[in-house]
């Protein structure tokens, strides 16, 4: 790495904000990619952990100056690459953006791109609001879960994080610091570049801060889980429960095997085991008589498809163990997983889906066991090793998924982003015009194309 160049970052942050020494730099250079689709990091990287927009504008002045290619990380809980640097060149880690400031007058929470999800969720419960969003990983920042436009189980009621920004403060990479949205619930001034950023994984600028609509917290909540015996049943009562009036805040898929392995992961123990594929079904309301009127809606629709007895979870620490087991299945499975893959399709054509997975597994005695985000239609079906190895049908069982999932009016990723793992196959979803348009998009806010390169859209 040049030494001119760290001297440099030295003198923006200052030399105890600056890692170039090998040991210390590798703990940045992976985030959680399954080892065998993971791109290759590159370690000839310094890292940099300035605390300011202005330091990071500074930063990507350098940079782009000097044409070096900088990477954004956070958390570091990608599933695609997306924060993997594969050049030499800077990582800037938003570690230090710590600051969380809590309004409750206009329901919104102002926070450092480095706050991670779990301190925002508690500073919101300890302000007497609540943030139902639960993307997966506590460890998660909010500037990461912002750039990725991250989903997760809880969405069906609220929305995905697109539906909770309202403000952004991001860098671009010629320097210049941009404040997008604010306080406002409305906002029809111009085209909306907050949304272009929102989602965007690190290549057209560096999120800061973040503005964050919250929630009154809903006294009352429940989490159902109804067993099954068949994928089908499971999933066919899925748009039943969504027609019925009754709106969750989160309906997941999982199948007994691997939740069990998941519990068993956690040295906990999972509350029903029965059935080979079971829904989770959360609930809240302000009324408790509403909340039991809603649960027992949701019985009586789960059994009319073929439910076994539904088990009730009432106490918070109960409804906890249930998400954090839940939560846990891909960290439990990743050791022998050789990709998890993140398509969605409406929510009607899941069950289309599920059987099409299925017979890939017949057809290539495969092992692909999916759990997901039933209520909007978002499934993660796992490739698995054998042998502690890719099997030769890997590929092909993957772009059959894809293909599937296109086909029945869907996409290949619903919350994980493209990063670098699914370049290859954006083909099969976008339009070479579409491809093009955000390709100039990238030019625009990176002429250099020095802001995590190669990501999303390729070679720009």
């Amino acid at each position: 790495m040049d030494l001119d160049l760290i001297g440099d970052l030295k003198r923006i942050v200052g030399d105890r904000w600056v890692v170039s020494e090998r040991e210390s730099v590798m703990d940045y250079l992976l985030d959680e990619t399954p080892d065998v689709v993971r791109p290759k990091p590159s370690s000839c990287v310094v890292v940099v952990k300035p605390c300011s927009a202005e330091e990071v504008s500074k930063i990507l002045k350098l940079a782009n100056e000097r044409k070096v290619t900088v990477y954004p990380v956070g958390g570091r809980t990608g599933l695609v690459g997306g924060s993997i640097p594969t050049r030499p060149g800077i990582i800037i880690s938003m570690e230090r953006f710590k600051r969380i400031e809590v309004d409750n007058e206009n329901l919104m929470a102002t926070l450092g791109a480095g706050v991670t999800l779990g301190d925002l969720i508690s500073a919101a419960e300890e302000a007497g609001l609540s943030f139902p969003l639960h993307p997966g990983d506590e460890g998660a920042f909010v500037g990461g879960l912002v750039a990725t436009n991250a989903g997760g189980a809880r969405a069906v009621k609220y929305g995905v994080m697109r539906n909770y920004v309202k403000g952004v403060e991001v860098v671009i990479p010629t320097g210049e610091i941009l404040q997008l949205g604010g306080k406002l619930l409305k906002n029809n001034t111009g085209y909306n570049l907050m949304h272009l950023i929102i989602g965007s994984e690190g290549t057209l600028g560096i999120i800061t801060e973040v503005t964050l609509k919250l929630y009154p917290q809903m006294k009352h909540s429940l989490t159902l889980i109804a067993p099954f015996n068949s994928r089908r049943d499971a999933i066919g009562a899925v748009p039943k429960i969504l027609q019925s009036g009754v709106t969750p805040l989160a309906i997941e898929y999982v199948e007994l095997d691997e939740i069990l392995k998941s519990a068993e992961h956690l040295n906990e123990k999972w509350p029903v085991e029965r059935g080979f594929s079971q829904l989770i079904i959360i609930l809240t309301d302000v009324s408790e008589d509403a909340l039991y009127s809603q649960a027992e809606e949701i019985e009586s629709l789960c059994k009319e498809n073929g439910s076994e007895e539904l088990v009730v979870a009432e106490t918070r620490e109960e409804q906890d163990r249930i998400l954090r087991i839940r939560s846990n299945l891909y960290t439990t499975l990743k050791p022998d997983v050789c990709d998890i893959l993140d398509v969605v399709v409406p929510p009607n054509r899941l069950a289309e889906l599920i059987d099409i997975i299925e017979e890939l597994g017949v057809k290539y005695g495969a092992k692909l066991p999916v759990y997901g985000h039933a209520g909007d239609g978002n499934l993660h079906a796992h490739i698995m090793k054998v042998d502690g190895r890719p099997p030769e049908y890997f590929e092909e069982v993957k772009r059959k998924i894809y293909e599937a999932s296109v086909k029945l009016g869907g996409v290949i990723s619903g919350e994980h982003g493209v990063g670098k793992t699914r370049i290859k196959d954006l083909g099969l979803v976008l339009s070479g015009k579409e491809i093009e348009l955000m390709r100039e998009i990238k030019r625009v806010f990176d002429p250099n194309n020095i802001l995590n390169p190669g990501k999303v859209i390729g070679e720009a």
